[in-house]
């Protein structure tokens, strides 16, 4: 058995590679990127155009930005009141003894996650395609002679288009947290509850549902920071248009910052999802322990 003596220097040197990597490829830059968003600069060369927060002032007067951080909240909220229940449901049922075909059910659910977001994407960009898509498919068999509407080529349908695709793409995973949750849940407390007479849907409300509490934190956390640092799959399915109809504040980075080299502005912009990513996780670890303190 260790001494208490030699426990520090062996907790310093296992947690030192874990340090160093996270310094360098987190906290450096971050630090770095708060820099460079004080500057306007082209990537090439010194840093020598110091602009302040003109960076910031012109970010969030840009209606394009406003669309994009729109948007952003939007996924944000579906995925709130949609994907999460959605898992939460299918969850309940997998976790049902009764439900004979759960490890299948779970399997094929969670294949879509196992994908990448690219391939994602390009999958519901042939899905959605009007010419030979499967909505092509749908409109012959049963609309015949309706024109085939190009769901990602229309301003007011993309953004509705692309959730769906998000919602397919991640359900699977939250649903995966939230089986994960409902298996640590002891068997002897429900069993109890049904012995007093309680109804399974009491049971699910007012036993299941208050212990995963702490799991459906977690699965919120994953589907609020997910959707602001959504990208991916955007890009892979129009790259954000038509005219900044799926715009979303990565996307707004990428073309306004990488591709137009103006490394400064773009500094901006990650520096803007940095902090509300912060608020949110400030809130969130609130929330979370809250009331274990007292």
């Amino acid at each position: 058995m260790l001494k208490k003596s030699n426990k520090i220097p062996l907790l310093i040197f296992l947690l030192a590679p874990a340090v160093v990597l996270f310094t360098f490829f987190v906290i450096i830059p971050v630090f770095k990127a708060a820099y460079f968003s004080l500057f306007k600069w082209n990537g090439l060369g010194p840093c020598v155009d110091f602009r302040g927060l003109k960076n910031f002032k012109v970010l969030f007067h840009d209606n394009i930005f406003q669309k994009a951080l729109g948007h952003n909240i939007i996924i944000t909220v579906i995925s709130l009141i949609v994907e999460i229940p959605l898992a939460l449901y299918c969850a309940l049922i997998i976790c049902n003894k009764k439900f004979k075909l759960a490890v299948l059910f779970r399997t094929i659910f969670f294949l879509p996650y196992v994908l990448s977001e690219v391939i994602s994407g390009i999958l519901w960009e042939f899905i959605y395609n009007p010419q030979y898509g499967f909505v092509k498919e749908f409109y012959t068999k049963f609309l015949p002679g309706r024109t085939v509407p190009a769901l990602l080529g229309n301003p007011s349908t993309v953004l509705g288009a692309i959730l769906v695709a998000v919602i397919w793409k991640y359900f699977g995973f939250h649903m995966s947290i939230l089986i994960a949750g409902l298996q640590d849940i002891p068997d002897e407390v429900k069993e109890a509850a049904t012995i007093d007479g309680a109804s399974e849907h009491q049971i699910t409300r007012h036993i299941v549902l208050p212990l995963l509490r702490p799991t459906l934190f977690i699965s919120i956390f994953f589907s609020v920071v997910g959707s602001f640092q959504l990208f991916d799959i955007i890009w892979a399915m129009g790259k954000g248009d038509p005219v900044n109809s799926a715009e979303t504040m990565v996307t707004y980075l990428y073309k306004f910052g990488l591709q137009r080299f103006n490394i400064g502005y773009g500094s901006a912009v990650a520096v803007t999802i940095f902090l509300l990513c912060l608020v949110f996780s400030i809130f969130y670890n609130r929330q979370m322990f809250k009331g274990e303190g007292k």
